[in-house]
Parts: structure tokens; C-alpha cells; sequence
């Protein structure tokens, strides 16, 4: 018996080239397709990194961008860039619709809502830096026009939400219309100033906003630290992990909890059309956990990205593990790899197959199935 295991796994691995069809220009050729929605090669300058390395070699991809002409052009057309990246809908009138977080009082209509004086909730909607500006020095680029953090939102409680950190609170200090946004006393473990909490329905947009930022601007977390001191409860002055343990704790569990929405997908593409750089937390659901969660020591492939490997050996579903898996797994490859023999989803939903749990779906898995099988009889 153990002969023919050796004879059959090695003939499997000889045949395996020709059952996945593996050939180089086929290979060349799915690489270029790339990354998900749309992507490209753009984030190829990350492959093979992990944990630090990654969000380092995300950096130097995500940090270049269109800065819009400098800062007073670039800040004037943030109300004309909202009608593209925040366009909620259209009203029976035909308007078009903001999209704000902040609150859910009232629909604003593009342009005719835009800033001005307002005394309470619903007046107008103003630009809201999520990252505060005084965090990193104010009228600074490209921080201040980085539509990647800047979200319209309703003017009367952006000005409530202040230059607070995001947290989770009692709402004893402030409690937006319907109790969609507070502001109050820490309750997230670690941390007891005043914080202002998003509703649920966006706390996911919000940790991957701010995982944007600690990854695009890492080089200048530094600076702000040393000389910005409202920044202090949310960095920590250091490159890695950047943020404080409790905001960490506290943005990877949002985040989780609400997970990427079409809404974000829509946004980061617009954004990416209008200054050419992206949210790759957006792009690579769950990527936050290969950064700073259980998944440091995974290698990051931006072709074949898979956030939740399936490592069921019953690729078939039939309840058993036999040949027929192999059959299947192979059928996959096939199916779901462009011909280069290796296939992740690039959505971040899970891929089956991935038996060895390592990110990608490829021949290693069949063996690996194979040998499980063998080791069964």
C-alpha cells in the first residue's frame, strides 16, 4: 500500500501541470487581469509581504496619488467629487442624494443643502475630515484633501463630533436624531475620554477609513504624534502597529462586524477615478487581520487573495472524502484559475480547497488532498 501511495502521488504531481493547464503564457496572461474590482497590477508591489512588511509595501503603492491642483482647488472640488463618490440616490424631483454617516435626520440634496450657517441637525452638510485635520496640522497636503477620509456629512453634528476619537459610548454627552450618532465617555476597554461613535451601519466604513490612513500616511504617524497631541488616544507614534491597542481592539471588531459593502466598493472606485490611489482595505476584505490579526504570518497574494480559506477536504460536498474530491479540486482549478493553476477569491469571500490554509487555492492543495485521502485507507 505504501508503494502505491509513492507511485500515485508521484504521478499526480508529474500530471498535474497538464490537469490544472499551467502553461507560462497562460500564466502571464491571467496575471494580468490582477486584483479585484478592477485593480489591476496595482497592488502588485505588495506581493509575497506580510504582516509589517505589508502594510509598509502598501504604503509606498497607496501613497502616490493626483492632488487635484493644490490645496485651495483640491478642497473646492470636494463638493463636486461627493456628487460621484457619495451619491445615495435621486429624490422623486430628480435631485440627487448625499450619502452621510453621520446622520439619518434628512435626506440634503447636492447643492442646494452644501454648507452655509446652521443652527441644528439637518441645516446642511458640510465636508467632514474623519480624520480630524488638526491631527495632522491642518491645511496640510495631502492629508486635507484625501477623499479616501472625507465624507460629507450633516454640518450640526460634524461640529458635535469635534476632533473626538471614534469609540463607543453612552451617548450622554450628545445623541444624534433616532440615536443614529452619540458622543460621550468611553465605554471600549482602555480608554475613558470623550469619543464619538458612528452608527453600526458604517463603524466598518470608519475602521477601514482608518486603516487607510495609518497604512498610506506611516512615515508622517511620527510627526503627528509628537506634535499633534488630540491624535495621541488613537496612534501611537510608531509605524507598526500605529494604532493603540484599544482603537486597534476596537476598529478590527467593527470592522468585522460590518463587513465591506457594495456602497464602499462604488466609493473606493470613484475615488481611485478621481486621484488615482486606493483603499486596499476595501479592495482586500479582512486584509486588516494579514496586517495586524492572525493572519501576520500568511503571505499576501494580490492576484489570489482569499481572506477565509475553506480547508474542508470534502470539496465535492457529498459527505466524503475520496478520489472524486481530487476530481473536483482539480475541476476547480481549472474553472476558477484563468489556467495558471492557482485561484483565490479576490472578493475575500472563501475559496474551497484551500486545505493548506495558506491564501491561494493551487497544486500544493491537490497533493496535500491526495495524501489525506492515501492516509484514509
Amino acid at each position: 500500500m505504501a508503494l502505491l501511495r509513492r507511485h500515485f502521488t508521484l504521478l499526480l504531481i508529474c500530471c498535474l501541470p497538464t490537469l490544472c493547464g499551467a502553461g507560462s503564457s497562460q500564466l502571464q496572461a491571467a496575471q494580468a487581469t490582477g486584483g479585484p474590482n478592477g485593480s489591476g497590477t496595482y497592488y502588485m508591489a505588495a506581493d509575497g509581504k506580510k504582516g509589517r512588511e505589508l502594510k509598509t509595501a502598501l504604503c509606498h503603492v497607496i501613497y502616490s496619488r493626483n492632488e487635484g491642483g493644490g490645496l485651495d482647488k483640491a478642497y473646492k472640488a470636494l463638493w463636486t467629487h461627493f456628487r460621484s463618490t457619495d451619491k445615495k440616490g435621486v429624490n422623486a424631483n430628480g435631485q440627487d442624494l448625499v450619502w452621510d454617516m453621520y446622520s439619518n435626520k434628512r435626506d440634503f440634496i447636492f447643492g442646494t443643502d452644501q454648507a452655509g450657517n446652521y443652527k441644528q441637525e439637518g441645516d446642511v452638510y458640510n465636508r467632514e475630515h474623519s480624520w480630524p485635520n488638526s491631527w495632522f496640522g491642518g491645511k496640510v497636503m495631502p492629508m486635507y484633501t484625501d477623499l479616501h477620509h472625507m465624507y460629507p456629512t450633516d454640518g450640526f453634528v460634524n461640529s458635535k463630533r469635534s476632533n473626538y476619537p471614534f469609540g463607543e459610548n453612552q451617548g450622554e454627552k450628545y445623541t444624534s436624531a433616532n440615536g443614529f450618532s452619540k458622543l460621550g465617555a468611553c465605554t471600549w476597554p482602555g480608554y475613558s475620554g470623550t469619543v464619538f461613535e458612528p452608527n453600526d451601519e458604517y463603524k466598518g466604513d470608519f475602521a477601514r477609513t482608518y486603516f487607510y490612513m495609518v497604512t498610506c500616511y506611516e512615515e508622517k504617524l511620527a510627526d503627528w504624534y509628537d506634535n499633534y497631541a488630540d491624535v495621541r488616544p488613537t496612534i501611537d507614534g510608531t509605524t507598526y502597529p500605529a494604532l493603540t491597542s484599544w482603537q486597534l481592539s476596537m476598529l478590527m471588531h467593527w470592522a468585522q462586524q460590518d463587513p465591506v459593502s457594495e456602497k464602499e466598493v462604488n466609493r473606493n472606485n470613484a475615488v481611485y477615478d478621481i486621484q488615482e490611489n486606493r483603499n486596499p482595505f476595501i479592495d482586500y476584505p479582512g486584509l486588516e487581520q494579514y496586517i495586524w490579526g492572525d493572519k501576520q504570518d500568511v503571505v499576501f497574494h494580490y492576484d489570489s487573495y482569499n481572506a477565509a480559506p475553506d480547508t474542508n477536504p470534502d470539496v465535492n460536498n457529498d459527505g466524503r472524502v475520496t478520489i472524486a474530491d481530487v476530481a473536483a479540486l482539480i475541476a476547480l482549478l481549472k474553472s476558477n484559475s484563468g489556467a495558471n493553476g492557482q485561484t483565490g477569491n479576490a472578493n475575500g469571500q472563501s475559496d474551497k480547497g484551500d486545505i493548506d490554509a495558506n491564501g491561494q487555492v493551487n497544486a500544493a492543495d491537490v497533493i496535500l488532498l491526495v495524501s489525506i485521502i492515501l492516509g484514509r485507507e
